[in-house]
């Protein structure tokens, strides 16, 4: 078991999102916390929020987890802050539309080093602190994408998988090592966050329809709040769960590639369809 209430986090990617609900669940349960963000206003206005429910640490930085040496910095800067800081929640992220004909390769690179790169940053430069804890958590935020590739995710699944390779295989090598870190990779399903909507649009798609039509499905069929996927987070780090799935539909999809490892697609893709059409709007 590791000891959430009382501890000191630092969660990246927490202006919105998953991250700003586990900067609020975290403060709530007795927690100091490190907030990180490219976003400073909206890092502001969470951090006021936070200050002002409860008596905890609050301290605020802005970062882009892609620059390996904004995050060097980063990491000095809150453990100088937070002395004792011993849960480290790589969440940044973000998503990019398109085919992988449609994207270009700077498109593809740019998700590519915040969501695969700013986990490997936020770990290098945080372990070397947290292994002289007591007891310390790293959670890395992956994917139901990194378990399983739909179309038109090439570079989004290619970072989650990546996200997940590289915790499962850092994970062995610290169990191998008896070290105080324990690490667990989370595979949130469909949140209701505006991630899909924020997307950035592959710089060779012609037509956005489809992404309209994707995101207006997306939202139809979500059903995992934010403050949900949080608490579920938490309650994983608390029981050291190597693997935390978010939400019913990504325990299916999970479930579903292990039992059809090379054909999962299609399964999967007929649910889908089923599903959209049971929850379209009247008239549609």
């Amino acid at each position: 078991m590791t000891q959430v209430s009382g501890a000191a986090c630092l969660v990246t990617g927490a202006a919105s999102g998953i991250g700003k609900a586990l900067a609020r669940e975290l403060v709530a349960g007795g927690c100091d916390v490190a907030i990180a963000d490219r976003d400073g206003a909206g890092l502001k206005a969470l951090a006021g929020e936070l200050t002002g429910l409860t008596g905890r640490k609050v301290s605020v930085h802005g970062v882009d987890v892609a620059d390996r040496g904004q995050m060097e910095a980063l990491a000095k800067e809150v453990v100088s802050t937070h002395p004792a800081l011993n849960i480290l929640i790589n969440n940044a992220g973000v998503a990019l539309f398109g085919q992988f004909h449609e994207i270009a390769l700077a498109d593809m690179e740019w998700l590519i080093n915040i969501n695969f790169w700013g986990v490997v940053h936020g770990t290098r430069f945080l372990l070397p602190h947290l292994v002289r804890q007591r007891e310390a958590h790293i959670v890395n935020l992956s994917s139901i994408f990194g378990i399983i590739a739909p179309p038109g995710q090439t570079a989004y699944s290619a970072a989650k998988f990546a996200v997940r390779g590289f915790s499962e295989a850092l994970r062995h090598e610290l169990d191998m090592l008896r070290s105080p870190v324990r690490l667990s990779v989370v595979h949130p399903g469909g949140v209701a966050t505006s991630i899909a909507r924020s997307s950035r649009v592959g710089a060779l798609v012609r037509d956005n329809r489809k992404q309209v039509e994707m995101i207006e499905g997306f939202e139809r069929l979500v059903e995992v709040t934010p403050q949900a996927a949080a608490r579920r987070i938490i309650t994983g780090i608390e029981h050291n769960e190597p693997r935390i799935l978010i939400g019913a539909d990504a325990r299916r999809a999970d479930l579903v590639q292990r039992l059809l490892p090379a054909a999962y697609w299609k399964v999967i893709a007929r649910s889908l369809d089923k599903a959209l059409r049971r929850n379209r709007p009247d008239g549609a």
